[in-house]
This record gives structure tokens, C-alpha cells and sequence, in this order.
């Protein structure tokens, strides 16, 4: 009965006896586990990508109405599989005049700045990496090492479109960075802690509902982080024939293919984590793996969403992109941090129902000034314009047929 409440902590203890009773020091023992545990860690979320692409691409099928895979197995639940052997087999090019080590080394970060957050990332009670009480820190210092890899990739291909595609693409990150950091500030002012777990411990109610406009921009800005549709400007085939992996063939290339999924799911899981309540449900600490099963839910509640948003929205253009990262979200994000603050500082904490529907107020107040002001600054201008740009061309075409 213990294996079923709690199998991964029951498997941990058991191998640790089992080593010191071979008689291995205990350091040496804790070593071992933790190697055995973060490789565990990372060959399952490598292979979780195989049903991520499986499961997305169904979705996207559905939406767009058509069928997605559906021939490799039942339900084409095989046809990831048949993928990743079909690039293991692919051919490794590296074209004339590359930088060998910035052009090897950029997959390679790619992947292992994804997998380096699972590190931090309770998954229930008692089963995350490692409890870092500075967590939020390690995940936005990994969140730079990422974009190193992207810089890498462009520099070290010796090809002018992939630098300006890794250009534009760590300019769009950096950008989006920005709001994306002061999102965090959230669930860190109202735990009073940056360790993940106490962030998770401490949600009653979900921060969702005591700061929905932060949940919402943290969404937004994470979307951009990743560089999904409609932020998808890091790879505007149109523009960049593919971004700064175009000169990428075989393994490399799908080792990027992996981070891309693997970071898109990343995103949902610290979504879920910061402002879902991660792990905590009923009897969730008693049954841990039932926090494990709830986060799974949650996590792909928010996955779901991140899908339909890549598969029903266009893309921004550049100039549209920045500006609204600029323009909106930033100040919009340093405007709810600091009312916030203010707000909750100013109610009474012991009192539930007065706080949330105190700062739930607030938010409703936020979104419907930030409407109107993008009413009066942003769409208003953006329809003149339109209605500028089209008289002018209706008066070209009659002068014309005159």
C-alpha cells in the first residue's frame, strides 16, 4: 500500500538501504541517488516529447479540421515514434566556414536549459529535483543560459540569414523577459518565499484568483518566451527560410524540435505551479501522487490552451510585436505589481473573502482602464489609418481609370 501512495520516495529508500547495507559511505549513497534520479528525470521528459507531438498535433488536426496523425498505429499514436527513428538516421551536415564549437554546443543548451527547470519543480509533496529556496532565481538565470543557445546557433552557422534570425529572436526573448520577470514578483510577494514548493504550499486560493491579470500576462509573455504563434517571429519561414537553426540537419535540428515541445509543456507546468496551485488538492499531502496526478491535469489544461492559441491566431508582425510588448505589457505589468502590493498590503490578511474579492476588484478595475486606454491610444489610430491608407488608395484608383 505504501508503493501506491507514494512509489517514487518507496523505490528511493529502498535502494538507499539497500547500498548501505553494501556498505557504501552515506554521501557517496545520497550522490547516487540524486545521478539516478536526474537521469530518470530527463530521459522521461525527452520521451514525454514523443507523446507532446503526438498529442499536438491531433489537437491542431481536430481544430483545423482535419484527421492529424492517424496511420502509424492506432489513432497514429506511433507516428512520433517513427519520427525520431526516421532523424536518428538522418545525415549530419555541417556546412563550409562553421564555428564547429558555438554550432555543436547550441542544441545541446537548447535541450539542457529545458530540462535543468524540471530540476527545480515540485511535482508533489515530496517529489521534486531539488528544493531550492532561491528556485525562482535558478529558473530565470536557466531562462538567459537558453538564450545563449539561440545566439550560438546563429554565430556559429557562418550564414547571415540564421545570425539575423538568432538576432530577432533573443531581441523578442529579452523583450518579453521583461514583463515576464515582473509576473514572477507576484506569487513571490504573496508567499513571502522564491522556493517553488513554498510557493505551491502557500496557494489558498489560487493566486489566479488573486491576481488574474499577472496569471494572464505571465501566460502571454511565457507564449512569447517560447517563441510560439502568434509570437512565432524567431522562425518567420517567410522571412528567415527557418531562423537561426537553418543550417541544421539530422539530430541537431530535432534536438531543437525536442526543446521547442519540451519548453511549451515547461511553460504550462510553471503556469500551473505559480498560479494553478501546482500539486495541492484534496488529500494531495497525504497521497502524494495524487498532487502528482493534479498537477498533471492542470498543466495540461494550460498546455490545451497554448495549443489552441498556436492554431487559431496569425502571426504578429515584428513591429506589432515589440510594440505591444513595449507599449502595453511592460507598463501594464509594472502597474499591477505595484497595486497589488499596495492593495494587499492594505487588507486584512485573516480575513479570506475580503482580500480575494478585494483584489479581484482591483483586477476588474485594471482591465477595464487598460481597455479604454487601448481604446483611445491604440485602436482608435490603428482604424484611422486603415480608413487613411484606403481613401487614398480609392482616390489613386479613380484618378487612375480618369
Amino acid at each position: 500500500m505504501r508503493f501506491l501512495v507514494d512509489p517514487v520516495n518507496f523505490i528511493a529508500n529502498w535502494l538507499s538501504q539497500l547500498l548501505l547495507g553494501w556498505g557504501l559511505p552515506a554521501d557517496l549513497v545520497l550522490v547516487i541517488l540524486y545521478v539516478i534520479g536526474g537521469g530518470l528525470l530527463a530521459t522521461v521528459a525527452m520521451l514525454w516529447v514523443t507523446v507532446l507531438i503526438w498529442y499536438e498535433r491531433k489537437i491542431i488536426g481536430r481544430i483545423q479540421d482535419r484527421f492529424g496523425p492517424n496511420r502509424v498505429g492506432p489513432w497514429g499514436i506511433f507516428q512520433s515514434i517513427a519520427d525520431m527513428i526516421k532523424i536518428f538516421t538522418k545525415e549530419h551536415i555541417s556546412p563550409d566556414g562553421v564555428d564547429w564549437f558555438p554550432f555543436t554546443m547550441s542544441p545541446i543548451i537548447a535541450v539542457g536549459a529545458v530540462l535543468a527547470v524540471w530540476a527545480v519543480i515540485p511535482f508533489s509533496s515530496n517529489l521534486m529535483g531539488v528544493n531550492l529556496n532561491v528556485g525562482v532565481l535558478f529558473i530565470l538565470a536557466i531562462g538567459g543560459i537558453g538564450e545563449l543557445g539561440i545566439i550560438f546557433g546563429g554565430w556559429g552557422s557562418n550564414n547571415k540569414y540564421a545570425l539575423l534570425g538568432a538576432f530577432r529572436a533573443v531581441a523578442q526573448l529579452i523583450s518579453y523577459e521583461t514583463p515576464y520577470v515582473i509576473c514572477y514578483l507576484v506569487p513571490v510577494m504573496f508567499s513571502g518565499s522564491m522556493g517553488i514548493n513554498d510557493i505551491v504550499k502557500a496557494q489558498d486560493p489560487w493566486y489566479i484568483f488573486l491576481a488574474p491579470v499577472a496569471g494572464l500576462i505571465f501566460f502571454i509573455t511565457s507564449i512569447a518566451e517560447v517563441g510560439r504563434a502568434p509570437f512565432d517571429l524567431v522562425e518567420a519561414e517567410s522571412e528567415l527560410v527557418a531562423g537561426f537553426n537553418v543550417e541544421y540537419s539530422g539530430l541537431k535540428f530535432g534536438m531543437f524540435y525536442v526543446g521547442d515541445f519540451l519548453h511549451s509543456f515547461t511553460i504550462a507546468l510553471l503556469f500551473a505551479v505559480l498560479f494553478l496551485g501546482g500539486w495541492k488538492g484534496p488529500w494531495a499531502e497525504q497521497i502524494p501522487i495524487l498532487g502528482f496526478v493534479y498537477l498533471f491535469i492542470k498543466s495540461s489544461a494550460a498546455y490545451f490552451l497554448v495549443i489552441l492559441i498556436r492554431a487559431s491566431m496569425p502571426r504578429f508582425r515584428i513591429d506589432q510585436m515589440m510594440a505591444f510588448n513595449w507599449k502595453v505589457i511592460t507598463p501594464l505589468a509594472l502597474t499591477v505589481v505595484a497595486l497589488t502590493a499596495l492593495v494587499d498590503k492594505l487588507l486584512p490578511s485573516n480575513i479570506m473573502w475580503v482580500r480575494v474579492g478585494g483584489l479581484l476588484l482591483l483586477n476588474l478595475i485594471i482591465f477595464i482602464a487598460t481597455d479604454r486606454l487601448l481604446d483611445i491610444f491604440w485602436k482608435k489610430p490603428l482604424l484611422q489609418k486603415k480608413s487613411y491608407i484606403d481613401e487614398k488608395s480609392t482616390s489613386s484608383v479613380k484618378q487612375g481609370a480618369d
